[in-house]
């Protein structure tokens, strides 16, 4: 089954995978910051898709963002203002909306590590929120089990089988799953009292 590029959140564990058969040629790479850029290799051709490159894991001490696109950037800056997750997530999708493409691809995001002081979760923290927006509809949701959102066929948020509690297990678990077109992931764990850990998983590694 092909799901396009999707996300999985838990509490204290997040992912993201980049699936695509029309720009395979991909990578993820870290900055000196600690956030994860997806964009072309070397011998990718050239392309004016807007889509294509763009951060896909920042981190804050309200909690880490992995998203499929340009809105991760407003999400972290929103928490770093001290917006709840749920807030943050909701507003940055509804003010970007889908992507403007020939798919109308639905935006995902998650945040996870999020404090347990933040007032759009429940309990003692560390809290995850997942998100998407489609043409159709705006979806946010607290999880506090893994839970998957995809931009295509598992278009909203769905109980997800992860198994990997730390960053390096959940990139490559998200690397190795049987979705198809498999490009690169991207895996985070911890919490914002913890500090996270970063893994990168890309296709020539």
């Amino acid at each position: 089954m092909y799901v396009g590029r999707f996300v999985v959140v838990a509490p204290s564990v997040g992912a993201y995978r980049v699936s695509s058969r029309s720009f395979p040629n991909r990578a993820a790479r870290a900055t000196e910051t600690g956030t994860v850029t997806v964009g072309p290799t070397e011998d990718a051709s050239e392309s004016d898709n807007p889509y294509i490159a763009y951060n896909c894991l920042r981190l804050t001490d309200r909690g880490a963002v992995v998203g499929n696109g340009s809105h991760v950037d407003p999400v972290a800056e929103k928490l770093e203002l001290g917006y709840p997750a749920r807030d943050a997530l909701a507003e940055t999708l509804l003010a970007l909306d889908f992507e403007k493409d020939d798919y109308d691809t639905p935006r995902v995001a998650g945040v996870t590590g999020v404090p347990g002081d933040d007032p759009s979760t429940h309990g003692s923290g560390p809290n995850a929120v997942i998100g998407t927006v489609r043409r159709d509809a705006l979806l946010v949701e607290e999880v506090t089990e893994p839970t998957l959102v995809a931009t295509y066929e598992k278009d909203s948020p769905e109980a997800f089988d992860l198994s990997a509690t730390d960053a390096p297990g959940a990139a490559s678990e998200l690397y190795n799953h049987e979705f198809e077109h498999a490009v690169c992931a991207v895996g985070v764990s911890g919490s914002t009292t913890e500090g996270f850990q970063t893994a990168i998983v890309n296709d020539r590694d």
